[in-house]
C-alpha cells in the first residue's frame, strides 16, 4: 500500500488513527502491529510469512544472547546464527538470480534458475533487526522480551518499506513509553502533508519528464538534453526519497514515534563527502556503525583504511540493487571519498563556495547516471552521451522541455535547498497574531494536500523508487 494513494490517505490512514487514539495504552502496540502487518500484506500476501518468521528468529535469538551474556561461546554462536541466516535471507531474496546470471555469463554456462519477486522493504527491516542482534550482543541494549513489542518494531508501517533505518537503541523506550498528544498529531500531519506534495507534485512530475527524455535512444541525446536527463533525475530521486521519509518520520510522530531525520538538504554540499551525511543519513550511519566501524575504521593504516572504505561503498552498491551498474557506483563514490581524503580535499576546501558546490554536483550528477541507468553498458552509452557521443551539442527539444516545465524546476531548486524551508516559514509566521497564523497554517497545509490530492487522482506515475531496494 502507497502513502500516496487514495486509499492509504482517506481509508487506511483515518481508521488507524481512530483506532489507535481510542484505544487504551496497553492495546495501542498490539493494535499498531495487527496495522502493520496489514498494511505488508496488502502488497505482499505471500511474503509476510517470511518477514514474521524473521522476526521469530531475530526474537529468540536475542533472547538467547543475553540469556547467555555469561557465557561468550554461547552467545556469539547465537549471534553467528543469526546474523548468518539474516543475510543469507537478504542473498537468496535480492541476489540470488544475479549471482546464477554472472556465472552464466562469465563462464559461458546456463545454469537455470526462477525469478523471484523480491520482497518490499527486505533490506531495511533485515538492516534493523542485524542492528538489534548486535546491539544485544554488544550490551548496548536489552533484549526485548515482548514478542508484540519487538515485532512492532520490525514492522512498524511508517517506516516499514523504505525506511529510514531504524536501530533499536533509538526506538527501545518508545516501545513501552511514548508520548502522544494533538500538538504530536498535528506537527506529524504537517511533515507527512509536506513529504506527499515533494512526492506526488515534484518527483512524480520529474519522473514522467526523465522518462520522456529516456525514451529517446542514447545515440540521439546531445550533450544539453543528457545533462538536463541527470539533473531532472537527481530532483526526482530526492524528492521521491526525501518525501517518502518526511511521510514516515511524520507518520511515526503522529503514532507518538520520533524518527530522526533521514535527509539534509543534501545538493547544498561543497564535497560528496559532505553529501553522504546529508543524503540517507540512516544508511550511511548503520554500515559506519556496524561494518566500518568492526573493520577498524580509520583508527588503522592509511592502506587498511582505504580497503575499509572500499569494502563499505561496494557493500552500499550492492545493497542498493543487484547489478553492476550499482555496484561500480558504490565503487565510484568508494574511490571519490578515498580521494578527497587523501589526495584532493585540502585542494576542493580551499576553492570559492561556487566551484565547490559545482565539483561536488558534477560528480554528483555522474554517480546518478550509474544508478539509474538498467545496466552497466547502459550506463557508459549515457555518459558518452554526456561528453559528446550522441547527437551534439544542443538541439530544439531541449529548450522545449525546459520551457515547458520550468515552474516546476524553479519550485524543485527552490525546495531542494534550504530557501524552500524558509519561505514556508515566513509564510506561516506573516503575523504577529496566533488566530491569523493558525488560519494561514490550515491554508497552506489543506492546500498542499487539496493540489496533492488532485494530482493524485489525475496522475497515472506513482511509484516509489527505493521500493526495488
Amino acid at each position: 500500500m502507497l502513502f500516496s494513494s487514495i486509499t492509504f490517505l482517506f481509508l487506511f490512514l483515518p481508521i488507524m488513527l481512530a483506532v489507535y487514539y481510542i484505544a487504551p495504552f496497553r492495546l495501542k502496540n498490539g493494535l499498531l502491529l495487527i496495522g502493520s502487518l496489514f498494511f505488508y500484506a496488502w502488497g505482499e500476501p505471500v511474503y509476510i510469512i517470511l518477514m514474521v518468521l524473521s522476526i521469530l528468529l531475530n526474537y529468540f535469538c536475542g533472547m538467547d544472547i543475553e540469556n547467555n551474556s555469561e557465557n561468550e561461546a554461547k552467545a556469539k554462536r547465537s549471534l553467528i546464527f543469526a546474523v548468518v541466516v539474516n543475510i543469507l535471507l537478504l542473498v537468496f531474496f535480492k541476489y540470488f538470480g544475479f549471482f546464477v546470471e554472472s556465472i552464466n555469463g562469465l563462464f559461458r554456462v546456463h545454469i537455470p534458475y526462477r525469478e523471484l519477486a523480491l520482497p518490499i522493504g527486505i533490506s531495511f527491516y533485515t538492516f534493523q533487526e542485524l542492528s538489534y542482534i548486535i546491539d544485544v550482543y554488544r550490551g548496548k541494549v536489552k533484549a526485548q522480551h515482548s514478542l508484540v513489542d519487538f515485532a512492532l518494531y520490525v514492522s512498524l508501517f511508517p517506516q516499514l518499506i523504505a525506511g529510514p533505518i531504524v536501530c533499536y537503541e533509538e526506538i527501545e523506550e518508545q516501545l513501552s513509553s511514548r508520548k502522544i498528544s494533538a500538538r504530536k498529531l498535528g506537527n506529524g500531519a504537517m511533515l507527512f502533508i509536506v513529504g506527499l506534495a515533494k512526492k506526488v507534485i515534484l518527483a512524480n512530475t520529474m519522473g514522467e519528464i526523465f522518462e520522456q527524455i529516456t525514451s529517446t535512444a542514447t545515440s540521439n541525446l546531445t550533450v544539453l538534453m543528457a545533462w538536463l536527463g541527470c539533473i531532472t533525475y537527481a530532483f526526482q530521486i530526492y524528492f521521491d526519497f526525501s518525501g517518502y521519509s518526511d511521510m514516515a518520520i511524520g507518520l511515526g510522530r503522529m503514532f507518538g514515534f520520533e524518527f530522526r531525520k533521514n535527509f539534509d538538504i543534501p545538493y547544498v554540499s561543497k564535497s560528496v563527502t559532505e553529501f553522504w551525511r546529508r543524503w540517507h543519513i540512516s544508511l550511511s550511519s548503520w554500515f559506519r556503525e556496524y561494518v566500518y566501524i568492526p573493520l577498524g575504521g580509520n583508527r588503522v593504516t592509511i592502506s587498511r583504511n582505504i580497503l575499509n572504505l572500499m569494502i563499505v561503498w561496494a557493500l552500499t552498491g550492492m545493497w542498493h540493487g543487484a547489478a553492476w551498474n550499482f555496484i561500480v557506483w558504490g565503487l565510484y563514490y568508494g574511490v571519490i571519498l578515498v580521494f578527497e581524503k587523501y589526495v584532493w580535499g585540502a585542494i576542493v576546501d580551499s576553492l570559492p563556495a561556487a566551484l565547490q558546490h559545482v565539483y561536488a554536483l558534477v560528480l554528483i550528477l555522474v554517480g546518478w547516471v550509474f544508478f539509474f541507468s538498467p545496466s552497466l553498458g547502459a550506463a557508459l552509452r549515457y555518459l558518452f552521451a554526456m561528453v559528446g557521443g550522441g547527437a551534439g551539442f544542443v538541439d530544439r527539444e531541449v529548450f522545449f522541455v525546459i520551457f515547458t516545465h520550468w515552474l516546476f524546476y524553479l519550485l524543485a531548486v527552490i525546495a531542494s535547498t534550504a530557501v524552500g524551508g524558509k519561505v514556508l516559514k515566513k509564510i506561516l509566521n506573516c503575523s504577529r497574531k496566533s488566530a491569523v497564523r493558525t488560519a494561514v497554517t490550515i491554508v497552506v497545509f489543506f492546500g498542499m494536500l487539496a493540489v496533492s490530492v488532485a494530482y493524485l487522482i489525475t496522475s497515472t506515475y506513482n511509484p516509489f523508487l527505493y521500493f526495488r531496494f
